[in-house]
């Protein structure tokens, strides 16, 4: 499973990326967590709010900051699906 988490940098998308960091541990599947923070790759990807959360290359968030436990239940829904 591939994330990106989407933003340039403010204290919602650093916090969105905590939150993912620790769902995936909690997960315990093999995961790639990246952040996203160049203006040009953001547009380049799509995304037109922040912070946003790409999951194998299809965004499932927008705007918001989840809690851990929620990143959890849609991670694993995810990977259900893949």
């Amino acid at each position: 499973m591939e994330i990106k988490v989407i933003g340039a940098g403010c204290k919602e998308c650093d916090t969105l990326y905590a939150n993912t960091l620790e769902a995936a541990k909690e997960l315990k599947v093999s995961v790639t967590v990246e952040k996203v923070e160049d203006l040009l790759e953001i547009v380049r990807l799509g995304v037109m709010a922040a912070p946003s959360l790409m999951v194998d290359g299809k965004v499932i968030v927008k705007g918001q900051v989840l809690s851990t436990a929620k990143l959890v239940e849609k991670l694993k829904k995810c990977a259900n699906e893949a």
